[in-house]
């Protein structure tokens, strides 16, 4: 292939990407405040955590908030799931791989995304929160952006909610013991940007508590761009 033909490829994929968000944004516009929720595609829906997920979807929208997930299996399926039986917006974005994603059923607004990147941004600019429960890398990625960006200023404070504390104590007592008193890679400060909680409920209070005293004023998105 010339270099020709490779500026034609990379202008038309610059068309897609441009495709992408366009969608995205006219798609999500109407959404109103929405939580995004993390957690692995693998969990069964035997599982404890399972049903947690759904449980605190359900709460969430019962709290006046959309949701949001990958639009998946597991978590993500509990998540929708919650959230649809609420009577809710359910909202998934969804990707594709080379191990095909299946959408979820119980979504009742899906959206397609070729690009990671964009996926997240769509998950960022609609959120008041995230609510993140146990996962893989995935979720671990989504997880440590979000505290990328409220540390580096890029993103106004936001909650980013650990959901199911025994899962999480072990990363957290690295982060505290490696990161921060051994290393002093990053500041006390940098660790109450998030918070740990068992109970739907208290999830919900600390969404809620957000959304009351600063979601109304606009959040601040990567790059500089203020969510009004």
């Amino acid at each position: 292939m010339d270099m020709t033909s490779h500026s034609v490829e990379d202008l038309w994929r610059i068309f897609r990407i441009m495709a992408e968000f366009v969608e995205g944004y006219q798609e999500l516009s109407t959404v109103g405040p929405a939580v995004s929720f993390f957690g692995s595609a693998r969990t069964k829906r035997s599982d404890k955590y399972y049903k947690l997920a759904q449980e605190t979807a359900r709460d969430v929208v019962k709290a006046g908030f959309a949701v949001i997930t990958g639009g998946g299996g597991g978590i993500m399926e509990a998540a929708n799931k919650g959230a649809a039986a609420a009577g809710g917006k359910s909202i998934g974005l969804n990707i594709d791989l080379p191990l095909e994603q299946v959408p979820n059923d119980y979504q009742n607004e899906s959206l397609s995304f070729r690009y990671f990147f964009i996926r997240k941004v769509m998950f960022l600019k609609y959120a008041h929160g995230f609510v993140v429960f146990p996962g893989g890398y995935g979720t671990m990625d989504e997880f440590f952006e979000s505290l990328v960006l409220i540390q580096t200023l890029k993103q106004a404070s936001f909650p980013v909610i650990l959901m199911c504390s025994g899962y999480w104590e072990g990363l957290i007592g690295w982060m505290k013991e490696k990161m921060l008193k051994e290393h002093g890679n990053i500041s006390a400060k940098d660790l109450d940007v998030f918070s740990v909680v068992d109970e739907p409920e208290e999830a919900v209070k600390i969404l809620v508590k957000f959304r009351e005293s600063e979601g109304q004023a606009g959040l601040q998105l990567p790059g500089g761009m203020r969510k009004e």
